[in-house]
């Protein structure tokens, strides 16, 4: 028996035998856990908007503050600014988003026979086999279908809106709350950790600090930068509803690698009813924004402070898109370079311990 317990691979398989018993034993308590993520999610997510709110804006009230200016006061003065600027901007643009609406309405007819017309055409060529226009056609009957119960969904929703709705007031409220007491909450944060770790501990909040404020800060700006340089494409190419488009470019972003794909498409979709000369030079209105944006923008606002492989980065957009949707892709790197600077400095703490 010594012989079998002092054999690696013995040792080894035991290990496995073990994984795997805890894997199962996890597949079978992942209904509470989705119920327990369920639960968290929607309690905890304003508390984690209004915190990323709160970092954005923490530089700015500090640096007030540094200059006698009580922090409610400052917090106070920055949101009459935000609400005084986003007045404006929203009296400017929501004029342009409902014209291009009123348009859209009034052109959806057209383009609804522009795309039937175009599926006749497939239907009808001789180029194409019978299977793929089958499948062109039962993929435009599941497109349909999934719009419908999009639709039916929504309507049926209306609580879930309401909800929604509700914590985006209230999201505000937290962030000012957060940012008023932002150095009370540092402090006490200190106060639970013992005193022969509490430099260690700001050393850490520091590296994560370093690691994500640029980050964040500079994200917002870029996704601003280039969906000011998609409009201004779009309206050189006689794009329609550019600023509509436009918006969801901005948005997109966020989300590295992948977002510029989820932003062109639905400027791709609108360009397929008009001709396949704006289909191509929506393509390249994209392509030169993502340039822009990958060897211009990025670099000198947001700066390389993540040194994060791609890789890495591609795991944490998949893990974050199947754990939160849109959401979990637009928070999975931050939150994928704040651990891992948490566990460079557990790993540098526990081979600082043995080699005293």
């Amino acid at each position: 028996m010594e012989r079998f317990t002092n054999n690696r691979i013995f040792t080894w398989l035991v290990y496995l035998i073990m994984g795997l018993a805890a894997l199962y034993l996890l597949l079978l308590l992942k209904p509470i856990f989705i119920h327990i993520y369920v639960f968290l999610r929607a309690v905890l997510a304003p508390f984690l908007i209004a915190m990323i709110i709160s970092y954005v804006l923490n530089p700015i009230v500090s640096m007030l503050h540094e200059r006698k200016v009580p922090r409610t006061m400052a917090v106070l003065l920055i949101y009459a600014v935000f609400c005084a600027a986003l007045t404006v901007i929203l009296m400017n643009a929501i004029p342009m988003f409902l014209e291009q609406l009123q348009e859209l309405n009034r052109h959806m007819p057209d383009f609804t026979m522009k795309a039937q017309s175009l599926v006749d055409d497939l239907n009808n060529s001789s180029f194409l086999p019978e299977s793929i226009r089958s499948g062109i056609n039962k993929s435009l009957y599941k497109l349909e279908k999934r719009g419908s119960e999009a639709i039916f969904g929504f309507v049926n929703n209306i609580g879930a809106m309401l909800n929604v709705v509700f914590i985006g007031f209230i999201i505000p409220f937290l962030a000012f709350y957060i940012l008023k007491d932002f150095e009370v909450f540092e402090r006490t944060l200190l106060t639970y950790v013992p005193k022969p770790h509490r430099k260690h501990a700001v050393r850490l909040l520091k590296d994560i600090d370093n690691a994500l404020g640029s980050y964040i800060r500079g994200q917002f700006l870029v996704c601003v930068i280039v969906g000011t340089l998609a409009y201004i494409g779009y309206l050189i190419i006689g794009m329609p509803y550019p600023l509509l488009l436009a918006s969801v470019v901005a948005v997109t972003n966020i989300i590295p690698y992948l977002g510029p794909f989820f932003g062109a498409a639905p400027a791709l979709v609108m360009a397929s009813t008009v001709s396949l000369k704006m289909m191509l030079m929506v393509v390249i209105v994209n392509t030169v924004c993502q340039i822009l944006e990958g060897n211009v923008v990025s670099p000198q606002v947001v700066g390389r402070t993540l040194h994060m492989h791609p890789l890495s980065i591609i795991f944490a957009l998949l893990v974050g898109g199947e754990l939160a949707g849109i959401v979990g892709m637009i928070l999975a790197v931050p939150i994928f370079a704040a651990l891992k600077v948490i566990v460079q400095h557990i790993f540098a703490y526990y081979v600082r311990r043995k080699t005293i």
